[in-house]
């Protein structure tokens, strides 16, 4: 994309001007950026299939080498998947959390995000979420959600599917938020989320626990969440966001604590 320079009076009377070129995008940036613009505006769906390349190339009046190295770039940031050998088109898939979730955990790593930051995100967030939907006027819907998600970890627990568990018990944080209403906090919520589930992967591999002594916390947080749920039903706001706050203190402290806390978040061991 063409990147907007401001060129002052000064710059062009001094010269200081000629040292920011203005960059013209090539042809297949600008092929990119439309597809790209269609798929983001929901013109085009997932799993709709582009024209043929002939047909484009036709319709946009550009070269072969030029539309597949839009197509490069548009795969590169997974909003198509191209077969190749198919007489078909690329196949188009809407922007996903998840690509921007790896990209984001890319970042934190690289400022050298430790652990504990990455934990604190979740107390200023959910609390707050728990307040929402406390407040919501109607909430039997989410109360009857989450007790559903519930039931699935429950279940879970019971069959010993534990790596399933680990994703389970972030879909239901996800879950949560996603229920206040409020999709940035859920595209923020995931980021973080999906970055926790790595990490406590990557916890228990270093230091696993016999499955009795497992099985009884996961249980004891299961609890928890029944309880969370029975308060958000109530409306009992203040008494729903101050046990919320201290499952969360206590879940950090097995997660994030001292010697743990510390460490920089590791968005490459995957």
């Amino acid at each position: 994309m063409a990147t907007k320079t401001t060129v002052t009076r000064e710059d062009l009377r001094s010269g200081g001007g000629a040292q920011q070129r203005i960059r013209t995008p090539k042809t297949s940036e600008v092929v990119a950026d439309k597809i790209r613009g269609q798929i983001v505006r929901g013109e085009l769906k997932e799993g709709d299939t582009l024209p043929p390349e002939g047909q484009l190339m036709e319709t946009l009046g550009v070269s072969r080498p030029t539309l597949r190295e839009a197509y490069r770039i548009l795969e590169a940031e997974n909003l198509i998947s191209v077969t190749r050998g198919s007489r078909s088109g690329a196949q188009v898939h809407r922007p996903r959390a998840e690509v921007a979730s790896r990209y984001a955990g890319y970042v934190l790593q690289s400022q050298g995000t430790t652990i504990a930051d990455l934990y604190a995100s979740q107390m200023a967030l959910e609390p707050y979420v728990v307040r929402t939907l406390c407040n919501m006027k109607n909430n039997q819907a989410a109360v009857a959600a989450l007790n559903e998600h519930l039931a699935y970890l429950l279940s879970l627990v019971n069959g010993s599917h534990i790596q399933e568990f680990s994703r389970g018990v972030a879909d239901f944080h996800l879950l949560l938020v996603r229920l206040a209403g409020n999709q940035t906090l859920a595209f923020i919520n995931q980021i973080v989320l999906d970055l926790m589930v790595n990490h406590k992967a990557d916890v228990v591999r270093r230091d696993p626990i016999d499955p009795e002594t497992r099985k009884k916390r996961l249980l004891g947080g299961m609890k928890s969440y029944h309880k969370l749920i029975q308060l958000i039903e109530a409306r009992e706001e203040e008494a729903a966001v101050a046990h919320w706050r201290l499952h969360l203190k206590n879940a950090h402290a097995r997660w994030a604590g001292p010697g743990e806390g510390e460490r920089i978040v590791d968005s490459l061991n995957v």
